[in-house]
């Protein structure tokens, strides 16, 4: 483990992502940094297949919402298209091709989505 010059914490295996206001681990993050809105508003809908062994994911970038909600809207995209997924640092990643569904869904949901 290492030390930067100003005393904070580098790396660390022991408590995962840290959080960069109070550098607290962000499960136990009480600031305010942990209920802001990740994401510019322009939804941008895209498939990538770099660097995950072959496999295709399509990703959801620039939705404006809170975490808990950006949560909520990857369960239902994922339930849209029938196949798994995660939301990692704002971005919703659906496993598969699915550009299609997914921005029929986030039409349906209010968004306006761009294929990029």
């Amino acid at each position: 483990m290492k030390h930067s010059s100003n005393g904070g914490l580098v790396y660390s295996t022991e408590s995962g992502r840290m959080c960069p206001e109070c550098r607290q681990p962000v499960a136990a993050c009480a600031c305010s940094a942990k209920a802001t809105v990740i994401g510019d508003g322009v939804v941008r809908v895209s498939r990538q297949s770099k660097g995950r062994g072959g496999k295709t994911v399509t990703l959801v970038k620039g939705v404006a919402l809170d975490p808990l909600a950006l949560a909520l809207l990857g369960k239902q995209l994922r339930t849209a298209c029938g196949s798994g997924g995660t939301v990692k640092d704002g971005v919703i990643e659906v496993q598969g091709d699915h550009c299609e569904l997914v921005m029929d869904a986030l039409t349906k949901l209010g968004h306006a989505p761009k294929r990029a």
